[in-house]
């Protein structure tokens, strides 16, 4: 895992599917540290996003870390595969899975980081006896399933709760954040102990993805 830099991971969910390469392409040259890719099933979530078949072309272009977020109920199911996909953060929901200290080390034996994701009303005293175990938690900062919500602020103080655990634990765990964030509201997230930036439509958005990143990266 990363030290002390703060990354950034541009989810491809709000690149240009008709271009997708070419978008790619460009957050990696732009100064992107990740790709987080959502995937969705239409059940946990109400979205349905993409699969393997996006996921090979992501690869084939890009040297970049890629970073599986499943929003599934099924998320066991795709370990195998995106371990051979070649994927290297994978998180779930724990609450889609009965047993969720099992998924983790099964994640971690087909040689992937294992996270869970956290929604904005799912609490940190959820993941009490798993976060030792993890190599990161995703907290969501929008309630998941569509890209380009608004920032909800109590994920700041979620944040501090998690940073505060790790830091008694003494343990590497890191923290990534999703959704709504922006140059605005990204200086009370490091600042809170964040790690992993994952930011979606505030990137593709902008017609300088170099300028978006930097702004992420190096607020003040």
């Amino acid at each position: 895992m990363e030290g002390n830099k703060i990354l950034i991971a541009p989810s491809v969910l709000s690149a240009d599917f008709r271009r997708l390469a070419e978008e790619i392409k460009a957050v990696e040259k732009a100064g992107a540290d990740i790709l987080h890719l959502d995937i969705m099933d239409g059940h946990y979530v109400p979205n349905l996003t993409f699969g393997s078949v996006i996921i090979e072309t992501i690869k084939q272009v890009s040297s970049l870390p890629l970073d599986a977020h499943l929003m599934v109920t099924n998320p066991g199911d795709y370990v195998v595969n995106l371990a051979k996909l070649g994927v290297k953060y994978f998180s779930f929901h724990p609450e889609t899975d009965y047993h969720p200290h099992r998924l983790i080390t099964y994640i971690k034996d087909n040689g992937m980081f294992a996270g869970v994701a956290l929604n904005p009303g799912t609490p940190i005293s959820t993941i009490d006896e798993l976060l030792s175990e993890l190599d990161f938690v995703l907290l969501m900062s929008v309630n998941p399933g569509y890209s380009g919500q608004q920032f909800i602020p109590s994920v700041i103080n979620k944040v501090r709760e998690l940073k505060s655990n790790i830091n008694l634990q003494n343990l590497p765990t890191l923290i990534e954040v999703d959704g709504g964030v922006n140059n605005v509201n990204v200086l009370d997230l490091i600042d809170a102990g964040t790690d992993i930036i994952v930011s979606a439509s505030y990137i593709f958005s902008q017609s300088d993805y170099s300028h978006a990143i930097t702004s992420l990266r190096n607020v003040q």
